[in-house]
């Protein structure tokens, strides 16, 4: 099994560079697994890759729909 640091919520998004709501919207939306524990969840430091590289922003409006 692996040896894995458990981050908290804030830890996570202070490595990603993002705010914590953008870390909550991410577990609600299941791109990023995450373990309930009590009240708060925890992040295994390595799922943090499987967000890593994601786009920022909004998607570009498709210019079609005007």
């Amino acid at each position: 099994m692996e040896n894995d640091k458990l981050l908290s919520v804030k830890e996570s998004a202070e490595i990603l560079g993002v705010n914590r709501q953008r870390i909550q919207a991410l577990i609600t939306d299941e791109r990023l697994p995450a373990q309930k524990i009590g009240n708060s969840y925890v992040i295994k430091e390595s799922d943090l890759e499987l967000v890593k590289d994601r786009k920022t922003g909004r998607p570009p409006k498709d210019k079609s729909e005007k």
